[in-house]
């Protein structure tokens, strides 16, 4: 089945035929707007639709998460007792959230997970779910699947991959699949982490915080 990719905020906009023409547009690229369609009118829609959540959000969320791994080497095995935390930051016109919260042994991508899915949750609970939500994360893992259609292919599968393995932390991607149906106006983007994104650091040193605490 052909795929098509429109890029609506990049490096140089259009519509693309594979991921790896259409990465080199968005990685890397603050507030990359982008997504997979299966047939090129919809793709062309999505070009000519004008992106107004992205331009005036009403809210915004930011949300980080991290893990201090003591493993042999970069990337190792987590270990029982290594700490990890996730944080988050809601921002109305009136007013600010945030929460916070650690967990011994856990992966930066499930911490990363984690706080998209608190975050979600609490705009839930404020009864947020129709407003114009822009989400923001440095975490492309978290992102991927979010903005190009994994999640459902993945469900199709029986939350497997391609090749037939099962979708890692599929529990958390089943709760925040479930949690995004809630949601009417949701739009995603992408920044770097550790740069010159406040809020973005903000919910960084939010979560090391945690972590120094526990």
């Amino acid at each position: 089945m052909e795929k098509y990719y429109a890029v609506k905020k990049g490096r140089r906009p259009g519509i693309y035929a594979t991921w790896a023409q259409t990465e080199k547009q968005v990685k890397g690229f603050k507030g990359a707007v982008f997504k997979k369609f299966d047939n090129f009118q919809q793709a062309q829609a999505f070009l000519q639709e004008k992106p107004v959540c992205h331009q005036h959000p009403d809210i915004w969320l930011y949300t980080d998460g991290g893990t201090r791994n003591t493993g042999t080497h970069a990337g190792g095995h987590v270990q029982a007792d290594d700490k990890a935390a996730w944080a988050y930051l809601i921002k109305t016109a009136q007013r600010s959230y945030q929460a916070s919260a650690g967990q011994y042994g856990a992966t930066n991508n499930q911490m990363e997970l984690t706080a998209v899915l608190r975050g979600l949750q609490k705009l839930t609970s404020l009864h947020y779910n129709s407003q114009k939500i822009l989400l923001v994360a440095d975490s492309q893992y978290v992102l991927n699947p979010l903005t190009q259609g994994w999640l459902a292919t993945w469900r199709q599968r029986g939350w497997k991959k391609a090749n037939g393995q099962p979708v890692a932390n599929c529990d958390l991607w089943q709760q925040l699949e479930q949690q995004l149906q809630l949601f009417s106006k949701l739009q995603f983007s992408w920044t770097k982490g550790h740069s010159n994104n406040k809020n973005n650091n903000f919910v960084d040193h939010l979560l090391n915080q945690t972590m120094d605490q526990m």
